[in-house]
């Protein structure tokens, strides 16, 4: 169920409770990504400190590795990973696109190719709720088909009636106790595409919609566009959900046009390569100019990265291939981002959003290698 606390007055930005078996989520909020049971880098414990009330897994990984019987045994994704709060399952939709060159689309689903050892899977609507069931995820969601951003006209029709189709067969399938699922908008960039599809899943009642086909390598206008699109059809008392987005400057547009969560591999993946974030853009570690720079990655952030190591001994690390250098650069990135959203949801119940996201947009700087790697990292979920 989701609580809808207050609407911002000069924007869209929401303030809400969405409650699930395993606690609430304040919104807006920022999912890190647990592909693979783990969020990469980092434990439960740092997650918690942080401020994470909820994590994304996926259903296509984990049902390949390690398999629902070893998630059975263990008494689902929660106890096999240690983690007590609410967690959000991907269907396996987004592999639709992003694995493309090993599966093959049919009416009741798809066949892929295991991208592990090349074993056939066949992942449809009955089978994507099935696994999400036995994994015991709050918030399921359904499964649907992502095509390219730049995908002809016919292609995108297509992808929408299959998405409403699917979504249909989800609908129907036994869940696990208060278990929620969220419907997935398509449609790329046309608006009658859009709204054809908005409009059908809201008349299926879902219990909250997330709007997909956003950040699959488009420019940031069309993404940003997308959202503006499908935003009005959404029924103001369901959670919004926008899929693998997205930076903090991003993020803030985005909560700025009405949408609740967010998820990306960005925060993690980046600072794998020695790139962190900071509230002016993004920076990477490794170059000379910080070997003698003794500051913390960002002055005034209170993450253990910060309050405990320089610039100059995260650049050591990193360039001598320490693994304690990439765990803090993930540390500081994530926490930026679940601060960013608290400092978000202050704002909306204060009523100095407006004011917050327009001086915060205006200082931020945007990374064109982020940008570039945005399309990559999603791949990862």
């Amino acid at each position: 169920m989701f609580e809808l606390l207050k609407t911002d007055a000069q924007t869209k930005a929401r303030l809400g409770k969405l409650h699930t078996p395993h606690g609430v989520v304040d919104t807006p909020m920022f999912m890190p990504v647990g592909t693979q049971a783990s969020v990469k880098a980092l434990d439960p414990r740092e997650l918690r400190e942080m401020g994470a009330q909820i994590i994304l897994g996926n259903t296509y990984h984990l049902n390949l590795r390690p398999g629902l019987d070893i998630l059975r045994a263990a008494g689902g994704l929660h106890q096999f990973m240690n983690w007590d709060r609410p967690i959000l399952t991907d269907s396996g939709g987004y592999q639709v696109f992003s694995l493309a060159k090993i599966r093959k689309i049919k009416p009741h689903g798809v066949e892929f190719r295991s991208h592990l050892n090349g074993a056939p899977l066949f992942l449809g609507p009955k089978e994507a709720m099935a696994i999400q069931r036995a994994l015991g995820a709050d918030i399921a969601m359904v499964f649907d088909e992502c095509p390219p951003h730049d995908a002809p006209a016919r292609e995108q029709r297509l992808a929408v009636e299959r998405t409403l189709h699917w979504a249909r067969e989800c609908r129907e399938q036994p869940r696990a106790r208060g278990q929620q699922v969220f419907g997935i908008v398509q449609g790329g960039s046309n608006p009658a595409l859009r709204d054809h599809c908005a409009r059908a899943l809201v008349a299926m009642d879902f219990d909250g919609y997330a709007i997909g086909g956003v950040s699959v390598g488009e420019p940031e206008p069309e993404m940003l566009k997308a959202v503006e699109i499908t935003e009005p059809f959404l029924p103001a008392d369901k959670a919004r959900y926008a899929m693998g987005l997205g930076t903090p400057a991003q993020m803030l547009e985005l909560v700025a046009r009405g949408v609740d969560l967010f998820d990306c591999v960005l925060p993690t993946r980046v600072a794998r390569n020695g790139t962190a974030f900071t509230r002016s853009g993004a920076f990477g570690l490794k170059g000379g100019a910080y070997k003698s720079d003794f500051r913390p990655v960002e002055e005034d952030c209170d993450c253990f990265a910060c309050r405990h190591f320089t610039r100059a001994y995260l650049r050591h690390l990193l360039n001598a291939g320490e693994i304690l250098g990439l765990r803090m650069v993930s540390v500081h990135n994530t926490h930026l981002f679940l601060k960013l959203m608290a400092e978000v949801r202050r704002a909306i119940a204060a009523g100095t959003f407006a004011e917050f996201y327009r001086a915060f947009i205006a200082d931020y700087v945007p990374s064109r290698k982020i940008l570039a790697a945005r399309h990559a990292a999603k791949l990862e979920r």
